[in-house]
């Protein structure tokens, strides 16, 4: 079975929408490629109070992207703008996962992406 049960990101933080397009978001992105369903928790860690927790699908051989700024992706919670906090993701099956953030704050804009550490 391909991929890794367990992952970490330690860095997450939604930045500003900004004024115009394209906005300042943040995105965690799931690949399940195997051939059964993952059933995946998501923990997001803060600085002071108890972790938040819920669970999505991922579909056999599909990706899936939770925008952190979308309320239904992010189980009902609505993250702070600007709040550092840290996610883990476990799944039943292995699953690959990476995350990105576009932060607009300065004109020429900051785009990147970064795979998690993860475990078995």
């Amino acid at each position: 079975m391909a991929g890794k049960k367990t992952w970490y990101f330690p860095d997450g933080e939604l930045p500003p929408p900004g004024d115009g397009d394209p906005q300042g978001h943040e995105s965690i992105i799931i690949l399940n490629p195997n051939s059964e369903e993952a059933r995946v928790e998501v923990a997001l860690y803060w600085a002071d109070k108890a972790p938040d927790r819920f669970n999505v699908d991922v579909e056999p051989e599909r990706v899936r992207c939770l925008r952190t700024n979308v309320t239904t992706d992010m189980g009902g919670f609505e993250l702070p703008r600007e709040v550092q906090y840290g996610i883990r993701l476990t799944s039943d099956v292995g699953i690959v996962a990476q995350y990105g953030r576009l932060d607009v704050r300065q004109p020429n804009m900051a785009f990147y992406t970064t795979p998690g550490y993860h475990e078995d």
